[in-house]
């Protein structure tokens, strides 16, 4: 039974199975050879002086030496937090403060990025480099030291001892509404759910999984611990083109892949030839558009689509089986193994079928919380009321924000995020809605809805849109389209037209919160 994060790689390379466990462009390590990079990493991060529990960060593009830094630092008994390669100097400089990250990986390149904040960034003392050409510049009260000397060192030193109910990971939200939050999960939020997402994927040592999403993406970390769970092959890859991945899956065989919905929009319109590998692909980080969702069928018959849902605060917990997917394509499905997700009213109650609520999450993958945050914690992970008298000790679940309604079957329908609810006119108006309506007009390839201040309405409805490649488009043409499906109250007030791809935050998600920033003044003048 495996119990701690970086067991995922040593169980596998103990029972001396040679398959490869990770590719990345022209290294590819089999479990052994992954093993024993993660071990002398360990032995050297504990000869530079970690601490228990203490932060490790990893600021690097998604490569081997990465991933081993993460599972070393779980060796070692430390806390690793992966942080977005897309984010900026100051970006990072806030996360490395925030949980007081003690030693930090990452390339001369971007050191030299952030050498105007790493001055600033207190707890700091080491800084392994990967780059073993150049002298190393000198910096006031850090230690700059090479990666190949740190695990230059082959014998094992004691490790700090760890169980599964300590801290693993620290991950870091995309801070599209403030300053990013960090979700504090345990090694047994990693493991468990790593076991109950390659359950119901139905992962086995012959999958080949391509890694396309970040890492610091509880969703993109998600492809890392499935595969090493079961022994399965990890590709990673750096894209630029939407069509790097699809020659990328061609060329590794890929059995497994992951995506965000404005990805799977792009994806959806290449045309893929000579594919046979593909056996599941997946959906989260929001609702897949019908049309997007058809197109796949069409491209991938033989493919099983699975539809999640998740939130970082508890890595993963519903998906829709895909032989659901013809009844109910708008569901979000049921809770994956081992998880329970129940619909609440506000004083916590139980919802009736078709009634909105908030999902709530409990089960083994409820996180530790949020990083040095009382405030936010304690509003988003409550005490649940007990199923059983007798029982003393209370639980802990996680109020997702998310408002969703549940079928008489048990089926789950997102309705709608809090915090993106739109209240015009006196109504609560939910912009997956919208987008989905004007998703199926076909015209379109992305679209955001976003709400602005109105001065009569309260908020007034616009729509960002990026036409399809072989449609010309005006605001006439979308709203006549709309009117057909919508009722007045949802209608758009704005149609804004824009020829390049819409904002993405850090995980490749369509950044509403930035687009309704930049349109505040609407109306307003």
């Amino acid at each position: 039974m495996l119990h701690l994060f970086h067991e995922l790689i040593y169980s596998t390379a103990n029972r001396g199975v040679k398959s490869e466990a990770l590719i990345s462009k022209q290294h590819r390590l089999d479990y052994f050879e992954l093993a024993e990079q993660t071990q002398r990493l360990a032995t050297g991060l504990i000869k530079i002086g970690i601490a228990r529990s203490e932060r490790l960060a990893v600021y690097l593009e998604k490569r081997v030496e990465g991933v081993a830094a993460l599972f070393a630092t779980s060796a070692a008994g430390g806390v690793f937090v992966p942080i977005n390669p897309l984010l900026k100097a100051e970006q990072v400089g806030y996360i490395l403060n925030d949980c007081n990250v003690r030693i930090l990986v990452t390339s001369a390149s971007r050191f030299n990025l952030l050498k105007s904040v790493l001055t600033n960034c207190h707890d700091l003392h080491t800084v392994i480099v990967l780059e073993e050409n150049g002298e190393l510049p000198n910096v006031k009260g850090l230690n700059l030291i090479r990666w190949q000397e740190v695990i230059a060192e082959r014998v094992s030193c004691c490790m700090h001892r760890t169980i599964d109910s300590d801290m693993a990971a620290i991950l870091y939200t995309s801070g599209s509404t403030g300053k990013p939050k960090g979700v504090v999960l345990s090694h047994r939020n990693l493991v468990m759910g790593a076991k109950s997402v390659s359950t119901y994927l139905k992962n086995n040592s012959d999958d080949r999984i391509l890694s396309v999403l970040p890492l610091s993406f509880d969703y993109g970390l998600s492809q890392l611990t499935t595969a090493f769970y079961v022994g399965a092959t990890c590709v990673l890859m750096n894209y630029l083109l939407p069509r790097d991945i699809m020659d990328e899956v061609i060329k590794e065989d890929i059995t497994g892949l992951a995506a965000v919905p404005p990805l799977w929009i792009q994806l959806s319109q290449l045309k893929w030839e000579g594919l046979a590998s593909l056996r599941y692909i997946t959906n989260s980080g929001g609702a897949m558009p019908k049309a997007t969702l058809d197109q796949l069928r069409s491209l991938f018959p033989k493919t099983s689509i699975f539809l999640m849902y998740g939130l970082t605060e508890a890595f993963r917990s519903t998906y829709l089986p895909p032989e659901e997917i013809d009844k109910r394509p708008d569901s979000i499905g049921k809770a994956i193994p081992n998880v329970e997700v129940l619909v609440l009213r506000e004083d916590g109650s139980h919802c009736v079928p078709g009634e909105p609520g908030e999902l709530v999450h409990r089960g083994p993958l409820v996180s530790m919380g949020y990083w040095n945050d009382v405030e936010k914690t304690s509003a988003c992970f409550k005490q649940l009321s007990p199923r059983q008298s007798g029982l003393t000790i209370p639980e802990i679940a996680v109020w997702s924000g998310d408002t969703v309604r549940i079928d008489e079957e048990g089926f789950l329908y997102f309705i709608g995020r809090r915090d993106d609810m739109i209240k015009t006119s006196g109504y609560r108006v939910s912009p997956t809605e919208i987008e989905e309506i004007i998703y199926s007009t076909e015209l379109v390839a992305e679209v955001a809805a976003v709400g602005v201040p109105h001065p009569v309405l309260g908020q007034a409805i616009v729509v960002v849109v990026v036409p399809r490649q072989d449609v010309s488009l005006d605001e006439d043409i979308l709203l006549t389209a709309c009117k057909k499906a919508l009722p007045a109250y949802m209608l758009p007030a704005l149609v804004d037209i824009r020829k390049d791809s819409l904002l993405r935050n850090p995980n490749g998600k369509i950044d509403r919160k930035s687009l309704a920033n930049e349109l505040q003044q609407s109306f307003m003048e």
